[in-house]
């Protein structure tokens, strides 16, 4: 009798694949970047007279954003299923709860950060990692 895998052997190519259209989009992000003075002007419309202020900010949150949806597909590939668990907050989770949880309260983090201290959102980033790092751990 053979036993069955439940893992895939081919996620390493959609992983690189995740990862080189990731550094490929956001190193055209930075060739696009409007140059002001002799140097790159990072917080410029990327799109001058745009409907929206797509800034170079915006546009990396988004894509990582969307890093983030796809390398949690590949893992899904990887490993399928990812096993419902009871955490602290006494309901059952999945790995695309707990990452939906994640961004959501990072969302809170970051608004309450500008709210309370100001523009300046590096340590807001970092709680927002040890957030995210406590909810997949415990949630």
């Amino acid at each position: 009798m053979a036993v069955v895998s439940n893992s895939n052997k081919r996620w390493p190519l959609a992983l690189v694949s995740v990862l080189v259209v990731y550094g490929l989009a956001a190193g055209l992000l930075v060739l696009s970047l409007p140059v002001k003075d002799g140097a790159r002007d990072w917080f410029a419309p990327l799109i001058p007279g745009g409907w929206m202020a797509w800034t170079f900010p915006t546009a990396m949150f988004f894509l990582s954003i969307f890093a983030l949806l796809s390398l949690m597909a590949v893992w899904e590939y990887a490993r399928p299923g990812g096993n419902p668990r009871l955490g602290i907050l006494r309901f059952e989770t999945t790995r695309g709860d707990r990452l939906f949880l994640s961004l959501l309260g990072s969302a809170f983090i970051n608004l309450a950060w500008l709210g309370l201290v100001g523009p300046s959102l590096w340590w807001a980033l970092a709680l927002c990692v040890v957030y995210a790092i406590g909810v997949f751990r415990y949630v």
